[in-house]
């Protein structure tokens, strides 16, 4: 069966007549042609966006989402072992280290009774030694905090943080060392701080060790990767 002369069949699209010049009739009901870029798509536009758009999405137009960076993942990479054993690690030095110095402000007047004794200096009083011990407490408590902010972004996979761990552990790996040679000096400890002395030397090697490894240093490349490409 034909169509009526009435109008364009609308299964076959609409095309304006070509007949008279200038003639501008309107499109059929239910046509959707392109969006104009002045303008906003009709309501229900499924489309791709207008040539030229540079206004925001219109309402039921959803933004598409961002693309990940070249070569990456949309999920971050599993922490391989040796970062989590280089951490745990540097932790387990760092409780170690709290533990030794509970220890030794446990006995405040035994502590400051040998080192006046030490000194051998009638200008070194228990007063002087004292306020010493203070100021290194503090110190020593806002070390404590920031080894734990380190270690804390480490885990987060912050490549600078790993840094400072491989060279403050390097470095009381090589005072450690050194105390346990017989070339350092200081205060006599109890067996028990010399024990914590030497694990605490141990656990810290191999935290260094663990985290200088290639798949630590692989997994930080990738991590900062994707923190420069706006992922996490």
């Amino acid at each position: 069966m034909t169509s009526g002369h009435g109008g364009p069949d609308p299964q076959q699209g609409w095309q304006p007549p070509q007949d008279q010049p200038g003639r501008q009739d309107p499109p059929p009901q239910g046509w959707q042609g392109p969006p104009s870029p002045q303008g906003p798509p009709p309501q229900g536009w499924q489309g791709p966006p207008p040539q030229g758009w540079q206004g925001p999405p219109p309402y039921g137009w959803a933004a598409a989402p961002p693309a990940p960076g070249p070569g990456l993942a949309p999920e971050a990479p599993e922490r391989p072992t040796t970062v989590r054993v280089g951490i745990g690690a540097f932790l387990a030095t760092l409780i170690l280290g709290v533990i030794s110095s509970l220890v030794q402000f446990s006995d405040v007047d035994g502590l400051v009774a040998q080192a006046v004794a030490l000194a051998d200096d009638p200008a070194v009083t228990e007063d002087v030694v004292r306020a010493g011990v203070v100021v290194g407490a503090v110190i020593g408590l806002l070390l404590v905090v920031l080894q734990a902010l380190f270690i804390w972004f480490a885990w987060k996979g912050r490549n600078w943080a790993r840094t400072v761990l491989l060279v403050l552990g390097g470095l009381s790996v090589l005072f450690g060392l050194s105390a346990l040679s017989g070339a350092g000096s200081g205060v006599a400890g109890s067996g028990f701080l010399d024990s914590l002395s030497v694990f605490s030397t141990l656990i810290t090697l191999v935290g260094v060790v663990a985290l200088a490894l290639r798949p630590s240093s692989e997994w930080y490349r990738a991590m900062t990767a994707r923190r420069q490409a706006g992922l996490r």
